[in-house]
């Protein structure tokens, strides 16, 4: 048995962050038992790389691991064949079983950058949906009424459009409940748009004679941008295997405001008592909110690369950004261009840090564009094969370039 204060600090620690967590009291209960949980959370391999947006959930998942408790990492192999219909408003479509296989690998791979992986059980849905008779799954259909399923937000709307809504599409949520009776799961954990899909776990687990699991949903991580949520296609995540400079330098363009979002969702070193002191230093006007966006840079950089990775990221951007330390240690991205060269405005769109010749001159034109530190202001300034330095417009967009003939 455990101590109430052990009790409470277990569930402050688990409570960190999340929207909803249903039902508290039952989860409290089984903590006092002193008994290891299986906690679940699901992830359907619908692309090869993870971003931060995902770790979220993981994060979650290493906190239970770190309280003792037994966590499942299920790849949702089968269900990725289905495709899951959460917040579309269209048919998705489903992903082969090449495809599904191809990014489970990857997965494996990436998660334990976070997980323990000697606490983690990795499980595939296919072990029990595979063997499934299509009379099994008529049964596992007729727990539901199709008035039930339209109750989902995403549903409902797609029917008031007259949207079509595929049939298959309504097995989802009943193929992700099932998977909570398969594991006996004591726990599942999801984003909030999986709200519905993890309470029909609890659903069915009941019919089967099981204890309900308890729900935590966990909000969307919102991404570069501050507004949409993390998202490769927005192109406002970070990925996880992203070089260590990179995810130091794309977390130090967040906003002041988000940056306490992520370190509440992302952050391990940060506790929820320092993080409330931080803020009234910064408030106070004692502290710089660089300087702890720093902190959570490196953390990040050190969780997916190690600290030696991150410790050069973060000299490197000290480097580009503050003019403290050597550049050397930015990582050199070569840049092709042709024989004669390119005037300044075409180079800094090459190297990817203007979208356009016009943007990039109007940056020159503010004096925000430095070469090796120095501003730059002469547009007509050509950098030929064979150059190699830093460049960068404002403080937050830099490159250590090398131009190669091609």
């Amino acid at each position: 048995m455990t101590t109430p204060d052990d009790t409470a600090a277990a569930l402050a620690q688990i409570a960190r962050g999340a929207d909803e967590l249903l039902k508290r009291e039952e989860l409290e209960a089984r903590l006092k038992s002193g008994k290891p949980l299986r906690v679940k959370a699901g992830f359907d391999p619908t692309a090869p790389d993870l971003h931060l947006g995902h770790t979220v959930l993981l994060n979650k998942l290493r906190q239970f691991q770190d309280l003792g408790h037994q966590v499942i990492f299920l790849v949702g192999d089968f269900t990725g064949m289905i495709g899951d219909p959460t917040g579309k408003n269209a048919t998705r479509k489903p992903l082969t079983r090449e495809d599904v296989l191809a990014n489970a690998k990857t997965y494996e791979a990436q998660v334990f950058k976070v997980l323990d992986r000697e606490r983690t059980e990795v499980r595939f849905n296919s072990e029990w949906f595979g063997k499934m008779s299509a009379a099994d799954m008529i049964r596992l259909a007729g727990q539901h009424t199709v008035a039930r399923m339209l109750e989902r937000d995403d549903f409902a709307k797609r029917y008031a459009a007259q949207q079509p809504i595929a049939i298959h599409e309504f097995l989802y949520p009943l193929v992700q409940g099932y998977d909570s009776v398969a594991l006996r799961a004591d726990v599942e954990l999801g984003g909030t748009d999986q709200k519905f899909n993890l309470l029909m776990g609890r659903g069915l687990q009941e019919h089967y004679g099981q204890k309900p699991q308890v729900v935590l949903t966990m909000p969307l991580l919102e991404g570069l941008d501050g507004v949409q949520k993390m998202s490769k296609s927005l192109g406002n995540y970070i990925g996880i295997d992203e070089p260590a400079i990179d995810i130091v330098t794309k977390a130090m363009k967040i906003g002041d405001e988000l940056m306490w979002r992520w370190i509440e969702l992302l952050s391990f070193d940060i506790g929820i008592e320092e993080a409330a002191r931080l803020k009234l230093e910064i408030a106070a006007g004692q502290l710089n909110p660089r300087d702890v966006k720093l902190r959570l840079a490196r953390e990040l950089a050190a969780r997916f690369h190690g600290e030696t990775a991150a410790e050069q990221a973060v000299a490197g951007w000290n480097a580009a950004v503050r003019g403290e330390g050597d550049t050397a240690t930015l990582p050199l991205q070569d840049v092709l261009v042709p024989a004669e060269g390119l005037r300044i405005a075409a180079l800094l769109v090459a190297a990817g840090l203007a979208p356009s010749n016009s943007e990039a001159n109007r940056k020159l034109k503010e004096r925000a564009v430095r070469v090796d530190g120095e501003v730059l202001e002469d547009a007509q300034r050509v950098f030929a094969p064979g150059f190699e330095g830093v460049l960068a417009i404002g403080k937050r967009n830099f490159a250590r370039v090398r131009l190669l003939a091609g």
